[in-house]
């Protein structure tokens, strides 16, 4: 009987920012096709390089190896316009994107007037005052990705990369679409010309031809990879936390960025993953609205931030800094199903006199539970358990593997495993490639 081909999944066990597109990029040498397979350009995966810096949002990290191949699956929402930035920025700069990308034509497209809608609803919501039902705004990075997935479950309003490649079809859906869409933007208060199926028409038409080389049925692509003892490694944007099921709800982005999305995002069945590595970083962040138990408001969470650069690659908002959170992990890697962690921007944590870890919350009613509560209004009242332990002074940024790191960081990481019940098997301790130490 033939083997399977080897593959592994890398997602994000916290609110996402853990350092995705590094591990992917540390990875991606020992396989053969990088797939993303849920969220859009919200996500922000970067990668450093020597002296080089990608921020990446739509194209999966493994685009900086010239003799791999990209995938692009149909679990993403694609915005064609910022997707051919990105291939032009990248060429620009000498990266190769050619027969090296491709993308489903399922993919979802995400549309102007999504853009529109998206920022209409936060602005409408936003308004909303606490003596009529609270502020209900979430916090979107408003690129249009929340309305473009609703579109994709309504079903009749949804345009699809396929769709591009024949503008007689997209004229005729955009004809209805823009009617409605206009309607629904006026009653969001958008004051602006009627939508003009004409003028999008031949704009993503020319946008598709711009694209028709890369677009593809990309399932059958995937299994011939398959069958043709290829590997895969999935790259998960957003994370666990803010999974659509499984995240802090109502807080949570429009897609499942757990595990769970592989499958529905790929057409590769969840039995052929063989490694799923959750990516952790050494403390805990968040953007945008929702809870956070261990957030720190004071000069800690604002040296985390310094240090860490903690603003959105996608959007440059300063993110929100607190101590790391292994309820919330351990809940993670349990719903991930990872087998192994990478401990992303330990550096960080270098020159405290102490550090927390929460292992614990405390619930409005007294009591005390080691297991998350994945619902906004509940983990609200949730404060965190801390356990304490020495920091260490030492630079670790240039240490050759994590025997060589100080007692006191040791440590922290044996108690990660510990609490979690899964190993860590990388511990990156800076921005480059070679800055991370991986376990034999």
């Amino acid at each position: 009987m033939q083997h399977a081909p080897h593959t592994t999944a890398v997602v994000g066990l916290q609110w996402g920012d853990e350092g995705k597109g590094k591990i992917v990029d540390v990875l991606t040498a020992g396989h053969d096709v990088i797939v993303r397979y849920n969220g859009g350009a919200n996500a922000g995966h970067t990668v450093v390089v020597g002296d080089q810096r990608y921020a990446l949002h739509l194209i999966p990290s493994g685009i900086l190896y010239p003799d791999k191949s990209c995938v692009i699956g149909n679990g993403v929402v694609v915005d064609p316009e910022k997707l051919i930035q990105e291939m032009e920025g990248l060429e620009a700069r000498g990266i190769k994107v050619g027969t090296n990308l491709v993308i489903s034509d399922r993919a979802h497209v995400v549309m102007p007037y999504h853009k529109e809608q998206d920022a209409a609803l936060e602005e409408y919501l936003s308004g909303v005052t606490a003596g009529e039902r609270g502020n209900l705004s979430i916090g979107t990075t408003r690129r249009g990705i929340g309305p473009a997935y609703a579109d994709k479950v309504h079903r009749s309003t949804a345009i699809r990369m396929g769709d591009l490649l024949d503008a007689d079809y997209l004229a005729s859906r955009l004809q209805v679409i823009c009617r409605l869409r206009t309607e629904e933007l006026k009653a969001l208060g958008v004051q602006a010309p009627p939508l003009d199926p004409a003028a999008l028409t031949a704009r993503y038409a020319a946008l598709g031809e711009r694209l028709r080389p890369h677009v593809r049925d990309t399932v059958y692509h995937l299994h011939d990879c398959q069958r043709s003892g290829k590997s895969l490694l999935f790259e998960g944007a957003n994370a666990c936390l803010l999974d659509i099921d499984h995240g802090t709800y109502p807080y949570v982005t429009s897609s499942n960025c757990s595990t769970a999305g592989i499958h529905s995002g790929t057409g590769i069945p969840g039995r052929s993953l063989q490694r799923v590595i959750g990516i952790m970083k050494a403390y805990s962040t968040r953007v945008g609205a929702g809870p956070f138990p261990t957030e720190l408001l004071d000069q800690t969470g604002s040296t985390i931030r310094e240090r860490g650069r903690e603003y959105g690659t996608t959007t440059g908002r300063p993110r929100r800094c607190g101590w790391l959170d292994l309820v919330a992990v351990r809940y993670s890697a349990m719903v991930c199903g990872a087998t192994e962690i990478a401990c992303t921007l330990f550096d960080v944590l270098t020159g405290f006199d102490e550090l927390r870890i929460c292992t614990h919350y405390r619930l409005a009613d007294g009591t005390v539970t080691d297991r998350f509560i994945p619902d906004a209004k509940r983990l609200e009242g949730a404060t965190p358990v801390y356990s304490t332990f020495k920091g260490w002074t030492e630079q670790v940024s240039d240490l050759p593997d994590r025997a060589a790191l100080p007692q006191a960081a040791r440590d922290y990481l044996d108690a990660v495993e510990q609490h979690v019940g899964v190993p860590v098997s990388m511990v990156s301790v800076g921005p480059e490639r070679t800055q991370t130490l991986v376990s034999a």
